[in-house]
């Protein structure tokens, strides 16, 4: 699906996927992934990211973990901030696609960590 989103942002002109990270092992604020930017950055704590790809609005992706029970607990969290109907639209249509995504990208960092 990223693929696809990536394809339809490069024939609107976008950014798409194509751009890579200084550091594959460190990240910084105003670092580069995909068509991601990295916004705001707490250690082990916030990564916070803004969609630089063609949209009726502007989009974050906040990701951020936190201390449960003697455990670490991962949420993450997409805003999307739109005052036109395009921008509704796309965001209610789109919903059940991000659903997927995001179940299946908080599985891969478990699978990972």
């Amino acid at each position: 699906m990223w693929r696809a989103r990536a394809t339809l942002d490069r024939m609107l002109l976008g950014v798409g996927t194509s751009r890579g990270r200084k550091s594959h092992s460190r990240l910084q604020v105003n670092d580069v992934i995909d068509f991601w930017r990295v916004e705001d950055l707490i250690e082990d704590r916030r990564l916070l990211l803004r969609a630089e790809m063609k949209l009726p609005g502007k989009a974050w992706l906040e990701f951020t973990i936190g201390e449960e029970d003697s455990m670490r607990r991962l949420t993450v969290i997409a805003r999307y901030d739109t005052h036109t109907l395009p921008g509704a639209l796309y965001w209610y249509l789109f919903l059940p696609f991000h659903h997927i995504i995001f179940v299946r990208l908080i599985e891969a960092i478990d699978q990972r960590s």
